[in-house]
């Protein structure tokens, strides 16, 4: 019995690794078509046809391309650097919940890697190792724009943390919860929490925007002043493994929206029609991968709509005005459930 759950956990383990990984390829097409439409172009469109191949001819040319290490670099750390930044943000899918159990011959099977108790702590705690790799490898390449790049990008993630994580108290003061899987079962229906928490909605989307490295937040790999940033000395699939690490990390930044404010796996209506578990489960995934499709094309259409920050401008966004809007969605919903549950 303990070797078949540990199978089974083996397996879901995989094929979100996989998923993540077909879900990161194919957002670089997404992100090139997506750009091409709001720029009246045709994108890729050679690869296959309508250009569905380009990921696969990416990959492919990205391990075929020279694998070079500076020669004054350190080493170890230079591959390391990459390797961590891949590694969290693989992990950060182990607390997702995709949706409700599946129920098999009387046997239940949940639809998520494990299921623990502090899963937004968990997820916190692996982004801000995720730090670690942006600046151990713009470090590590002993290249001053690199360096640059992974200061700036350490600051920005650090400041914007700081405010999503006062975002998400406020969240955790409403549900009364750190569990991703609870959290997403209190918002069955309508009862969505980005309705009882706009502003903390607000904050944590541009938070995850500036977590991501995205437009208008990419100052750490901004080419005009920096080459390629922290990843300037990076070639081959080191980086790729950067460059995926980002489409990843976008992509589970997208799950985590969906799950916190806007129900999870949860279909308002559907369950007055549908009865069967089994076929509310797949629905579930179905429309949950719905709405983290819509958040990735969100972070695609916001990159080449608004126009990127200077560095000054984007420290005082998170500390002048994020953070005191954070500690003031704190009070509101302190004053809110005081009020409204009495």
């Amino acid at each position: 019995m303990v070797s078949g759950y540990l199978i089974y956990k083996a397996i879901i383990v995989v094929i979100v690794f996989l998923v993540g990984l077909g879900i990161a390829a194919y957002s670089t097409y997404a992100e090139r078509k997506v750009a091409a439409f709001l720029q009246d172009r045709l994108g890729p469109n050679k690869a296959g046809p309508y250009g569905l191949l380009q990921p696969i001819a990416d990959g492919v040319k990205m391990f075929m391309k020279e694998e070079i290490i500076p020669d004054v670099s350190n080493k170890f750390l230079f591959i390391l650097g990459p390797s961590i930044a891949m590694l969290t943000a693989c992990m950060t899918g182990a607390v997702i919940p995709w949706s409700t159990p599946l129920v098999i011959n009387g046997v239940s099977y949940p639809l998520q890697i494990t299921d623990i108790n502090i899963g937004i702590l968990y997820v916190f705690g692996v982004v801000s190792i995720g730090v670690y790799g942006i600046m151990i490898g713009g470090w590590a390449s002993n290249n001053k724009f690199s360096l640059l790049g992974a200061l700036r990008a350490s600051a920005q993630m650090i400041s914007y943390e700081i405010a999503m994580g006062l975002s998400i108290i406020a969240l955790v003061m409403l549900t009364g919860t750190i569990s991703l899987q609870e959290i997403a079962a209190q918002q069955s229906g309508w009862h969505w929490n980005v309705f009882y928490q706009p502003l903390g909605f607000i904050i944590f989307i541009t938070c995850a925007f500036a977590e991501c490295n995205r437009t208008p937040f990419d100052l750490p790999e901004c080419e005009t002043e920096l080459v390629g940033g922290y990843h300037t000395e990076y070639s081959s699939m080191k980086l790729g493994f950067y460059l995926f690490a980002e489409y990843i990390n976008m992509f589970i930044s997208a799950a985590i929206i969906s799950t916190l404010y806007f129900g999870g796996y949860n279909m308002p209506l559907i369950g007055r029609f549908v009865t069967d578990p089994n076929i509310l489960s797949i629905l579930g995934l179905v429309f949950f991968f719905g709405k983290i499709f819509f958040f990735i094309f969100f972070f695609m259409w916001i990159r080449w709509t608004v126009p990127r920050f200077r560095y000054d401008q984007l420290m005082h966004l998170g500390w002048r005005i994020f953070i005191p809007l954070s500690i003031l969605n704190i009070v509101l919903t302190g004053l809110g459930i005081l009020v409204f549950n009495k």
